[in-house]
Order: structure tokens, then sequence, then C-alpha cells
């Protein structure tokens, strides 16, 4: 686990914006997550449905003077390996070097507009994280595989070790994240596999003799408002989700093409009612407004995980009210 969290000041929360909207209207979300003391701010990496993740990043970047910042999260499809590690790089040069990278295999919701298929996603993503690595460092790199190629390809500037955290929900990807990863995104992870997959990760991560950061992204639901979003936020995450998931829960191969033909038509909102209200339970933390942040504080020292990633909410204020007062600045990190 990561030493340093508590130790300078910093809570292990992180926050992900999605800019559906003009990317100003962000900005005080970044700010206000920088100034109650959040480690990282996250935004989504949509395609079409938000505008584009590394100008928005630039914009939090020119807005905030200490959070880390960083897609959460990108995939090996949409751009070129080459390409993400030139705006990593960019990034963290304009930040001061605070950037970090998140990257998963991608989901429907992103990839699908788009006409692109999830080739070999384990590879892709593995590769693409072999060749960012390579050209931070500053080698000249060929490489081929199912995605992409580079020949003879070098950058001239980057900061070599900017953390990279792979992201998933299923134990293929959790078993190369604690392969190859700085961290891993444990992201809306039914409760009953929680456990198993951080213990994976922390196995893998002991095995390489190097430890691994910890993230779980949920959300905390406390009113009805907030089980709407989640199942909202529900939809598209378990039409990807492994198939021992969807058995666990009780959704069959129906639900899963009702549900990804409404994400086509109308986008998550137009799916929302598709997600029966009790598969929403095991995915999110559940308490009183003044439990939930305790709730998960408490999961998160059991199971040993550093920090918590807070989804997109509407509002950010309020969610951080609910779970900041949980994390005292300065105390020792989860586990």
């Amino acid at each position: 686990m990561n030493d340093s969290i508590g130790a300078d000041g910093e809570l292990p929360l992180g926050v992900s914006l999605m800019a559906h909207g003009p990317v100003a209207g962000l900005l005080d979300d970044a700010r206000l997550a920088e100034a109650v003391g959040c480690r990282r701010c996250w935004v989504y990496d949509e395609g079409l449905a938000t505008r584009d993740a590394w100008v928005t990043m630039t914009a939090v970047a020119l807005s905030t003077s200490r959070i880390r910042i960083g897609p959460g999260i990108t995939n090996p499809y949409t751009r070129h390996p080459g390409t993400t590690a030139a705006a990593l790089a960019s990034l963290d040069e304009v930040s001061g070097g605070r950037a970090f990278l998140g990257i998963g295999a991608g989901g429907g919701m992103t990839l699908g507009p788009l006409g692109i298929d999830r080739i070999r996603p384990l590879e892709a993503v593995e590769k693409t994280v072999t060749a960012v690595r390579g050209l931070l460092d500053g080698r000249s790199l060929d490489m081929s595989s199912s995605t992409f190629s580079l020949r003879t390809a070098r950058m001239g500037y980057g900061r070599p070790g900017i953390e990279v955290l792979l992201a998933g929900r299923g134990p293929r990807m959790a078993d190369l994240g604690g392969r190859i990863g700085d961290g891993y995104v444990l992201s809306w992870i039914h409760r009953d596999f929680l456990g198993a997959h951080v213990e994976a990760l922390r196995t893998a991560g002991a095995a390489r003799g190097r430890p691994l950061t910890l993230v779980w992204s949920t959300m905390p639901v406390v009113d009805e408002s907030d089980f709407l979003l989640a199942r909202e936020s529900l939809t598209f995450r378990l039409a990807d989700s492994p198939s021992s998931v969807r058995e666990r829960i009780g959704m069959s191969d129906k639900d899963t093409t009702a549900i990804r033909a409404a994400l086509r038509d109308g986008g998550p909102p137009a799916a929302a009612h598709l997600v029966r209200e009790e598969w929403v339970d095991p995915f999110v933390v559940t308490g009183r407004t003044d439990s939930v942040g305790e709730i998960v504080r408490s999961t998160m020292h059991r199971l040993g995980i550093d920090e918590f990633q807070l989804p997109h909410v509407a509002d950010l204020g309020a969610a951080l009210e609910l779970l900041a007062p949980a994390f005292p600045k300065g105390e020792a990190q989860p586990g």
C-alpha cells in the first residue's frame, strides 16, 4: 500500500468528473475536490459521449495546483498508444508532475458508437502499457500487436515512472493489473467478489516485490435520488460485466441484450428502468447520511484498500460531505 496516504495531508479519496457539458462547468468541482484534500481527479474518457478527456484534464490542471489528474479510464482502442504517451507526458508537464494514467479495456458505451470491437483486450491493454512506459523512458520502440504498431518510435520528452493504474471488473484484467500495474481500480465490484479481488491483487504485488495502490470505486447511496442514479450508472457496467457477475444476480442474456439495445437508443437514462431494483444493492454502499462514510472507511480498512474513487454524481459537494469527515487528515492509511 502507499505509505504516503495521510502523511502529506491528502485524503485517500478521488473524484471522477464527466464532461457531459462544457468543460468550464466541471472546473468548480475539480477545485472543490482539491480544497477538501482529495488525492486524485479522474476524468471519464467516454468517446463521443463526453468532451475530450485530455483537453478536459488540461483545463483541470490549469485550474488546480495539487490534486493528481488522470483519465478514469482511457482504453487501448480509441487512441494509439503513442498518442496516449504523448498526451500523458504533455499533461504531466502542464500540471507540474501531477499526471497518472488510468487504463482498461473500454466499454460498449465508449467503443460501440465508434464501431470499434474489443480485439484481444488483455493483450491490447498489456502492450499499450508496455509501449507507453517505453516511450516515457525515452526508448526507441519497434512493436507489433493486434491493434497497433510502432516503427522506431521515440519521444524526446516525458517523465519515466508516471503511475499507471489498470481498471476492470473481471478476474483476468485484475490478474494483469497485479502483474504489470502500479495500481488497480476495483470498479463497481459485486461485494461477494471484492475481498477475493483484493487478496489476489495483493498476492500478485507481493510476488513481484512491489506494492500496488488499490482503488475502490462505487456510489454511496443514502436516498432515493442516489438509488436512481446508481441504477442508471449500473446500466453499461452490468452489460459489460463478466458472466459470473451477471449469473450471481440472476441477469439473463435476454436482460443483457435489452439493456444494450436501450443504451444504443438513448444512453444510460433510457436503460435505467431495465436494471432491477434488487440488482443495485450488491454493487453500492448503502447507509444513512451520518454513517455511509464510516461504512466506506471501515470496508477499506478491513480489506486493505488504499483509496476510494467517487464516481460522477449530481452534487459533488454533498457527496464529499458524506465521505470526507470519515477520513481525518493525517491519520494512518487504510489496511
